[in-house]
């Protein structure tokens, strides 16, 4: 089986980044519980919203990023039995490229980089599974489409679900 793995906010926890930032930068308290069905910059004021944009330009952002739990350990049972890939779409955010492969090199050591997509469009993965947090790259694959929950997506229901890397062992070893 071929299984394409999205970064952001599936194996890395670029959410919970943005609002640290942003708590610590405002002085603010916004808790990851109130940003259920929203992007992270539709929780603050107007003229805070570039600001959030403006993370991901930063250096260290992407390195920085937190390990969604259990990934690493499903993940390397998974590359045991099938061919996995990172698939992201590092192009929107062309600084991100070293960051991201250095983040992978530290973190997910058994992808090697001829399994690393860093891509601008998903449109042209075709596999039998890719997991991802968005609409926009889940819908137009051909092979089996699973959500991995976030809290920007917490209100869709198009796609099958996985919630944690638990379900995801659970649907697929």
């Amino acid at each position: 089986m071929i299984i394409f793995v999205d970064m952001d906010e599936v194996i890395a926890d670029a959410y919970v980044a943005h609002l640290d930032i942003y708590n610590q930068e405002f002085k603010a308290r916004i808790k990851i519980e109130d940003c259920f069905g929203k992007e992270f910059w539709q929780m603050v004021p107007e003229g805070h919203q570039q600001s959030i944009k403006d993370h991901t330009r930063r250096d260290g952002f992407f390195g920085s990023l937190k390990v969604i739990p259990d990934s690493q350990e499903v993940l390397e049972e998974l590359s045991k039995k099938h061919e996995v890939y990172i698939a992201s779409a590092a192009m929107e955010f062309p600084q991100s490229l070293r960051e991201k492969s250095d983040w992978l090199d530290t973190h997910f050591p058994f992808i090697p980089w001829q399994n690393r997509i860093l891509c601008g469009n998903k449109h042209i993965l075709k596999g039998d599974v890719l997991i991802d947090d968005r609409s926009k790259n889940l819908g137009p694959f051909d092979g089996r489409s699973i959500m991995f929950t976030s809290p920007h997506n917490a209100h869709v229901t198009d796609f099958e679900r996985a919630d944690t890397w638990k379900d995801i062992a659970e649907k697929l070893l």
